[in-house]
């Protein structure tokens, strides 16, 4: 079969033999691949540990006025505010569940939300690169703007006075997993 009547010998493939051959090809990449992993075959499930490190004390904490630390570890992308809100809010700790933390590196580009909290509002942002807006009472999910997921949130635990970090929920903007730093 000749290409539009033409006079050379190069095959034409159809869309239909395209799609067909293309499907094959991801359905057997699948079958060997994460599909075999996801059926549970020949591989455990990882679990993040995370290091536990003493973040604030509930006494120091003033209303809308965060605090900034670095968690999970010791490098510029893992900056986070700690706040207390002054309201309940998904995932507080404190008598009234209103200390919550989060990351400060927005979840669709990594544009810094250090100083972009809005007591009034109770939100971090907007983002300066697209405008995006995060609800800090509902697990930091996305009010506005161009990004998909919710900011990343610190797992806080408390011990008498002491706030402790002790986990993320959600993906740190710039690592591919939360199970390891950069290298």
């Amino acid at each position: 079969m000749t290409s539009h009547g033409s006079s050379d010998d190069r095959p034409c493939y159809s869309r239909r033999a395209f799609l067909l051959g293309s499907g094959t090809a991801v359905t057997v990449t699948l079958l060997d691949g994460p599909l075999h992993l996801a059926l549970g075959q020949g591989t455990a499930l990882q679990k993040a540990t995370y290091p536990r490190r003493l973040v604030g004390r509930l006494s120091q904490l003033k209303h809308d006025q965060p605090v900034p630390f670095q968690y999970p570890w010791k490098d510029a992308n893992s900056s986070n505010m700690l706040v207390k809100l002054g309201t309940a809010a998904g995932g507080g700790v404190g008598s009234g569940q209103d200390v919550v933390a989060f990351s400060t590196l927005c979840t669709h580009m990594g544009g810094p939300l250090a100083g972009q909290y809005r007591g009034q509002h109770k939100v971090a942002g907007p983002c300066p690169l697209h405008l995006t807006t995060f609800d800090l009472t509902r697990h930091g999910m996305v009010v506005s703007g161009q990004a998909t997921e919710s900011l990343p949130q610190i797992v806080l635990e408390t011990k008498g006075d002491e706030i402790w970090a002790v986990g993320v929920m959600g993906l740190i903007y710039g690592y591919h997993s939360n199970l390891a730093p950069r290298a």
